[in-house]
């Protein structure tokens, strides 16, 4: 599976050898003086959908006199309204406070857009050398130890990075649980809140002698908390979390 372009500003050409062109996009994507379109795709593939990456952060948003919350939902209303059998799925993109860049990159990077992540393999910096100390590496999803790296479980990983992410917030349980076991099919060992326990003692285990950046607020849930010796590396950009 991959990825086709929409170009409303190239001119027309005729499609190279054993490409096709893709069909109408309809009445709507025609706009006066435009000609949106896919661009050319190849012979024995089909358009099942698209993605459009919106770089809009909060800030910008509610001078807009909007959320983000409210403009995903009425994007996902217009689509409804348009072709009442598009089935949509939206992502919000996170980043560290101050982090910088052009909203839309992040957008692109943090949902895996081949285009933007091949830019950014280009100018990616050489890899830096051992660092003693704990590296909680967002866009690679592992935990380097005084240079080796801990051997997570994806769920474990998970589990640190939406506390990393909400850092110096108290998590509860039920949002942990809510959270991270959302899409769990029937029959999955989803914890409880007291099993959930189970699953922070096993990932402080892997945490070694930096168990206690996973803080445990008593009759509240838990807490990341950042040392000295402890970097976060969001070298692209952070999962997203979705609506």
């Amino acid at each position: 599976m991959s990825l086709a372009a929409l170009d409303s500003r190239a001119p027309h050409r005729s499609p190279a050898p054993g490409l096709r062109p893709a069909p109408p996009a309809g009445p709507a994507a025609t706009a006066p003086g435009q000609n949106p379109r896919l661009r050319a795709v190849p012979e024995g593939t089909e358009a099942r959908g698209f993605v459009l990456y919106v770089g809009l952060d909060e800030k910008k948003a509610a001078a807009a006199g909007i959320d983000l919350g409210r403009l995903v939902s009425e994007l996902k209303r217009v689509a409804a309204d348009l072709a009442p059998g598009a089935e949509t799925h939206a992502a919000v993109a996170l980043a560290p406070a101050g982090a910088g860049g052009r909203d839309v990159d992040v957008v692109r990077l943090a949902l895996q857009d081949p285009a933007a992540l091949a830019r950014y393999r280009r100018t990616e910096p050489a890899p830096e050398k051992p660092v003693e100390g704990v590296v909680i590496d967002i866009s690679r999803k592992r935990v380097v130890l005084d240079g080796e790296t801990s051997p997570l479980t994806y769920k474990e990983f998970e589990l640190l990075q939406y506390l990393v992410l909400r850092e110096g917030r108290t998590v509860e349980r039920a949002e942990l649980i809510s959270a991270l076991w959302a899409d769990a099919a029937e029959g999955d060992d989803v914890p409880n809140e007291r099993t959930i326990d189970v699953h922070v003692r096993r990932l402080r285990s892997k945490l070694e002698g930096y168990e206690d950046i996973v803080r445990t607020v008593r009759g509240a849930g838990y807490r990341f908390d950042r040392h000295a010796d402890v970097s976060i590396r969001y070298a692209s950009t952070p999962s997203p979390d979705f609506f």
